[in-house]
């Protein structure tokens, strides 16, 4: 970390621009407040959320600063593909997200969690697996944004990295716990123009300050071969094929992005998630190529870790006024991010713990709800505090929480499509991939011999299991079939006696490979089908708000600003 009297910002600076920004966000949110707050509007802003506001959120929800700090890691530590191989793949997961949510949104229209409608297709078992991997998943996302503020605060600031996690935990539980999904939207969309705008700025200063061209000419001796090379295997083996397979694990898996395809009106998820992934694409692909430069100019990071990448350029490069929009940028992704965490989390307790278990969806309190919402919030930001003191990598982090999703995706996405998948089938799968995945993932057993060709042949099914999903998405069945097999086929020499040295892609891949086997091969034989208009009826709100006569809400004097976010 730099000294205090090196910090570019003195503590006044620093104050200010954080008054400035979450004193902002407050302001907007509290905009919204209702005196007295619906629960299920707390959740999902009543399904109906506009086309602008919902590819915002989604754009800011998807755009972190970890994904940031990633992306220029990647380039850092990959070369010119890097940032590519992390960009591209991570913005064309959020396309291929659409087409499945369709499915979802037209079987469950008013759900709140995916978990929710778990509970009604299998039962408590796989509602509470599926809830508890968005927990964890969620914890560490919320986490690794808490590092990137503290290492950003660490940096520019006279103030210490612990102290700048407690800054933006704090900053964050300011404007998200009183309206909860409701602000977390609505500030995503301040927080993704301006990020938008100061990326189109700051990325190109940058390269112009540090002697762009003629920088790329200088210091091509600071890379490898494979560094240097555009089509680097290495880049593709360690980045791009994991975050493939873990990004695609991350859309269907988790609850932030859930949240926001049950919030959206139905008929604008296709347009939302494909302005996502423009947007996505073009500022991470862009912010991570200060990683590619970084590595051309030799710069060594703060510490040698590189979560202090991107703060350390920009105060090397920026002058103040622009380092100061870069500050704010970086402050808005995270706390993009952090604010869905939260309201994911509210969520998943608020429904799936005591609406459907403790209290029953007919009994469940929606004035105790909103209380356990809130209380979920402020727990889960002091333990993500917590456990961010220990300043884990974040790259490392999100591959991990992907490929440990990936035990999920196919039993998740059987159950919306596949009528015979039971609850028995769906539990089994994911205990079984999990089994696999952990030792394959972090080296428990030996990869010589026998295992390591089971565990290539397992990863050549689960490579036909992640370019199958994806096909099917769009094209249906037989098209997903067809693709499956043939890039088994295809990839089989290639990866029979070699992949399993790669364990990041090795156990993803297998975690799909297993759970897809094992899942289908307990389903086909069943002669008992789930009937899909029972998610519908079983599935809904949890709160009925009186209305007059003239369809105003009579608790709710605020309503035309509450509009604002459809």
């Amino acid at each position: 970390m730099l000294e205090l009297d090196s910090a570019p910002f003195g503590a006044a600076t620093a104050i200010g621009l954080i008054v400035f920004f979450y004193g902002g966000t407050f302001w907007v949110s509290s905009r919204i407040g209702k005196k007295q707050e619906n629960a299920d509007d707390y959740m999902t802003a009543g399904n109906q959320v506009g086309f602008g506001i919902s590819a915002a959120s989604m754009t800011a929800t998807w755009i972190w600063a970890s994904s940031m700090y990633a992306s220029a890691t990647s380039g850092y530590t990959y070369g010119i593909s890097g940032p590519i191989h992390y960009g591209l793949w991570g913005a064309l997961m959020i396309l291929f997200i659409y087409p499945f949510g369709k499915r979802i949104r037209a079987v469950a229209p008013r759900a709140h969690t995916l978990a929710e409608v778990m509970y009604v297709r299998h039962g408590r078992s796989s509602q509470l697996m599926l809830a508890g991997s968005n927990v964890v998943g969620s914890v560490i996302s919320l986490m690794s944004n808490f590092i990137a503020g503290g290492v950003l605060i660490s940096l520019l600031t006279p103030f210490n990295f612990i102290q700048g996690i407690f800054t933006v935990a704090a900053g964050v539980l300011l404007y998200t716990l009183w309206s909860g999904f409701r602000a977390s939207v609505l500030t995503d969309f301040v927080q993704v123009v301006g990020m938008l705008g100061a990326v189109a700025v700051i990325v190109p200063f940058i390269f112009l300050a540090a002697g762009f061209p003629a920088a790329f000419e200088t210091g091509a001796g600071n890379l490898t071969a494979q560094q240097g090379s555009f089509f680097s295997s290495d880049a593709f083996l360690n980045q791009g094929a994991p975050y493939i397979a873990a990004v695609l694990a991350y859309a269907i898996g988790n609850q932030t992005i859930a949240q926001r395809l049950f919030a959206v009106r139905a008929d604008l998820i296709k347009p939302t998630f494909i302005t996502a992934t423009i947007g996505y694409g073009a500022m991470v692909i862009g912010v991570g190529m200060l990683g590619v430069l970084a590595l051309y100019l030799g710069f060594e990071p703060t510490g040698g870790d590189s979560n202090n990448l991107i703060p350390g350029m920009a105060a090397e490069y920026l002058p103040p006024v622009l380092l100061a929009v870069f500050f704010l940028m970086i402050i808005g992704a995270l706390s993009s991010t952090a604010d869905s965490d939260l309201s994911a989390l509210s969520s998943i307790v608020m429904t799936d713990v005591y609406g459907q278990n403790v209290a029953g969806k007919g009994d469940a309190d929606p004035r105790t709800m909103l209380l356990i919402g809130r209380v979920t919030m402020v727990v889960a930001s002091a333990v993500a505090v917590a456990f961010a003191s220990l300043e884990l990598n974040i790259l490392d982090l999100l591959v991990f929480v992907g490929a440990l999703w990936g035990a999920l995706v196919f039993p998740v996405l059987a159950s919306f499509y596949w009528d015979k998948v039971t609850n028995k089938a769906f539990t089994v799968s994911v205990v079984a991939a999990l089994a696999a995945f952990l030792p394959v993932r972090f080296g428990w057993v030996s990869m010589g011999g026998p295992i390591g060709l089971l565990v290539d042949l397992a990863s050549v099914v689960g490579i036909g299991v992640v370019l199958g999903l994806m096909v099917f998405g769009f094209w249906g069945v037989r098209p997903a079939q067809v693709v499956g097999v043939l890039a088994m086929v295809v990839s089989a020499p290639f990866v029979l006696g070699f992949l399993h040295d790669y364990a990041t892609l090795s156990g993803s891949l297998v975690a799909y490979a297993v759970s897809t086997v094992v899942c289908w091969s307990m389903s086909v034989g069943q002669t008992e089908r789930f009937d899909f208009t029972e998610i519908a009826e079983r599935t809904g709100d949890f709160d009925v708000e009186v209305v007059d006569g003239s369809g105003r809400h009579d608790d709710d004097p605020q309503q035309s600003l509450s509009e604002e976010i459809r």
